[in-house]
């Protein structure tokens, strides 16, 4: 929200620079700090007060942290060494303690003289460095220090007050040193604009944006913290809330052709022919989605609904509808795998109603046409035909359906499936086939909290499925601790057996696929402390059908296959003729086969939470109940095993998506995925402040339909702009 031309200032300049030309291009190119705006909203992570002291019990292995702490003894140490036979090595021991644990401070060569003079017994200093562990203990190797003087020295000056603010800082830029360079532009802060309407702030007991600047930066009182983070919360979350209500206010406006299903024609064919009756979930859903459908104005709404609950049905029926009123529907699948099972499903649900213009299709029948890249060209012609000539009423297809080739006779409906998968260039692609825009339905079977929803989907109504149909199976999820236990792991093996025994069949998942070059240069951090790369596909497969799983029919599913193979190993599957389907997370999602009962995932500490949960949902479709078990080598204190202990302990996806959004944080829910860029959100929780996000809403949708170009709001024009540069704008334009 850098509103001003002093606010717009870069931090570097070829002539004149804010900052010193290194810490700026530290600044710039480690923690995207451009502007002396962006260095204002860089705001400290946490407070130390001088007298208390940083918990250093509960420091992070391998993470770059700051610490307060008081020198309790320092000890030089001489040795022999390759550099320095004659015993002249030295090595400098400092112990640090803060009151709740003590950690070790090493430092090394010509690099102990000053630390040796000034780090006495009794100094209090702050200490930044990467906590390792040498001897089984916890140390800083060479950290970075700053005394902290209790006499009139310049520090007590920079560090003005009782509390220290601790910066994300990195290890090129100590967080004193941001502390430093912050104190050389606060004085700007008097110049930010104040995007929130004076009503609003003042109705709602708010300090004005320079104050909250100031008070973040340099508090006197846990109270000048509190008053600071309260507006800055409410900064992001309201410009943040007018950004989307200006896209839905904009969407409002589009004009879209009503669709009304015809009364007796082919949804009635279709829900007299279905064999059990819709829950009453299903049936709400299905309510507001045909209210939104007979409408002037294109539908926007994403139906969420836990693995299992019945989207696919309440999606056909939608589109059924649509084509009853003379549209067309298509429906966008990630993979192609999900595609073909998708068509499959539809067909089969659909029956003779999937037969239009052939012999033995009723009267109300469409034709239901597959469309991927992998089609043959003959097959792919007709699809095409059929689709420009409106004979086929329903399209399933992978992003092949957006190529330019791809015309609609008149397209009425897109349902996205599994939105996460999908660019939002790839979205807008599709809905600009339409003579007028079409009516979108967005399905994700990722459970998303409500506020979240409102956050990244602002844009989009919301349709929650949280029943499951009858005749579902509970799932029973185990964590299978290899390493402490490898006994259970071949008890893991003799489950597997007993369920393909038992008429029954097994997933085994594992998070690579084997045949990959692995580069030696890119081993990530995580493969060098595990010293073995993630289990794969193509060897466990060997290992299972050569050892404990021997004379069981095994096969292996990944993506890197030809679409044809994929497509022949799923239905050998779904056919019942594999008993155990090793496979990547291909068939993470919409893959269907109850007679699927068992899964068991391989370094299931690889996965995320919500892809676990994902993962799981494939076993326990049909009425015998499933069994999921997570293998792990991980020790039990470990962050890795209390994820999978969560998953284990429940089986509702909207505890489970805010246990993964709460460890991940929210990553930027305006997409800055997309454009690479930090997180715009960094005051605001989106899992915590589920108050301030709703009330923001409300807020935001008065001011946008009072106000809709925000003429008599010049700061909050401003920090829009500032929020939604092009990348993010587009971003958004596209939702």
């Amino acid at each position: 929200m850098d509103l001003v031309p002093a606010l717009q200032e870069p931090l570097q300049q070829p002539l004149k620079s804010v900052l010193g030309p290194a810490t700026a291009k530290v600044m710039a190119e480690h923690l995207g700090l451009h502007t002396v705006g962006d260095l204002l909203h860089h705001y400290p992570r946490r407070y130390e007060e001088r007298g208390q002291l940083t918990h250093l019990a509960d420091l992070p292995m391998d993470e770059h942290v700051t610490v307060v702490a008081q020198v309790a003894d320092a000890r030089l140490h001489t040795f022999a060494s390759a550099k320095a036979p004659r015993g002249k090595g030295q090595r400098l021991e400092v112990t640090i303690t803060d009151g709740s644990g003590r950690l070790q401070l090493v430092f090394f060569g010509n690099g102990v003289h000053k630390p040796h003079k000034e780090l006495l017994p009794g100094t209090r200093a702050m200490f930044a460095g990467k906590v390792s562990v040498f001897n089984r203990r916890l140390q800083l190797a060479h950290p970075a220090y700053e005394l902290l003087r209790g006499d009139g020295d310049e520090t007590v000056e920079t560090w003005a007050g009782a509390l220290i603010p601790i910066y994300p800082a990195t290890a090129k830029l100590e967080s004193w040193k941001i502390g430093k360079a912050l104190q050389t532009v606060l004085p700007t802060a008097q110049e930010a604009l104040d995007p929130l309407p004076d009503s609003l702030r003042e109705g709602r007991g708010l300090v004005p944006l320079p104050e909250a600047l100031l008070k973040i930066h340099r508090p006197h009182t846990k109270a000048d913290i509190a008053d600071a983070r309260a507006r800055l919360k409410w900064d992001e979350a309201f410009v943040l809330q007018v950004a989307l209500a200006r896209r839905r206010h904009a969407d409002a406006q589009l004009p879209a052709v009503a669709r009304k299903p015809k009364k007796a024609g082919l949804l009635t064919a279709f829900d007299d022919r279905l064999p059990f009756t819709l829950t009453e979930g299903q049936q709400k859903v299905s309510r507001e989605i045909f209210d939104d459908l007979a409408t002037e104005h294109p539908m926007h709404r994403l139906l969420q609904g836990e693995v299992g609950s019945g989207k696919t049905m309440v999606a056909l029926r939608a589109m059924l509808a649509v084509v009853d009123a003379g549209g067309q529907a298509a429906m966008l699948a990630p993979t192609e795998v999900l595609a073909q099972q998708h068509h499959r499903s539809v067909v089969e649900m659909m029956g003779e109603l999937a037969e239009g213009g052939m012999l033995g299709g009723t009267e109300h029948a469409t034709k239901v046409v597959l469309l991927t890249g992998s089609m043959g060209a003959a097959a792919r012609r007709q699809a095409l035909l059929d689709l420009v000539t409106g004979e086929a009423g329903i399209v399933i297809g992978t992003h092949a359906l957006i190529e330019d080739k791809v015309q609609f006779h008149d397209l009425g409906l897109v349902v996205v499936d599994e939105q996460h998968r999908f660019g939002v260039e790839q979205r807008d692609a599709l809905r600009g086939k339409g003579k007028q825009p079409p009516h979108l339905l967005v399905m994700t079977a990722t459970p998303i909290p409500r506020t979240v929803a409102m956050t990244v989907f602002g844009d989009l109504e919301t349709s929650v499925l949280d029943q499951l149909p009858a005749g579902r199976s509970p799932i029973a999820s185990h964590v299978v601790p290899a390493a402490d236990k490898p006994h259970f792991l071949t008890r893991a093996w003799e489950r597997v057996r007993e369920e393909v025994e038992n008429g029954h069949q097994a997933y085994v998942v594992c998070p690579r696929i084997g045949d990959e070059e692995v580069d030696p240069k890119k081993k990530s951090a995580e493969d060098e402390a595990e010293k073995r790369p993630p289990l794969a596909v193509l060897e466990v497969a060997d290992q299972l059908a050569k050892g404990p799983l021997t004379g069981l029919k095994v096969e292996v599913l990944h993506g890197r296959m030809h679409p044809d193979d994929k497509d022949a190993v799923m239905r050998r599957f779904a056919a019942g003729e594999t008993d155990v389907l090793v496979a990547t997370t291909v068939i993470e999602v919409g893959v269907n086969v109850p007679n699927a009962t068992a899964m068991v995932i391989m370094d299931g500490d690889r996965f995320g939470v919500s892809q676990l949960h994902q993962l799981r949902g494939r076993v326990g479709r049909g009425s015998a109940p499933g069994l999921c078990l997570l293998v792990t080598e991980m020790p039990e204190a470990s962050p890795a095993r209390q994820r999978l202990n969560a998953v284990a302990a429940t089986l509702d996806g909207f505890e489970l998506s805010r246990i993964d959004l709460e460890q991940r944080r929210e990553g930027d829910v305006l997409g800055q995925a997309q454009s690479g860029a930090r997180t715009s959100l960094r005051m605001l929780a989106v899992i915590e402040d589920e108050e301030i996000i709703e009330e923001a809403r409300q807020e935001a949708t008065a001011v946008v339909e009072a106000d809709p170009e925000l003429t008599d709001l010049p700061g909050l024009r401003t920090a829009l702009d500032a929020l939604l540069d092009e990348e993010r704008e587009q971003y958004l334009e596209k939702g």
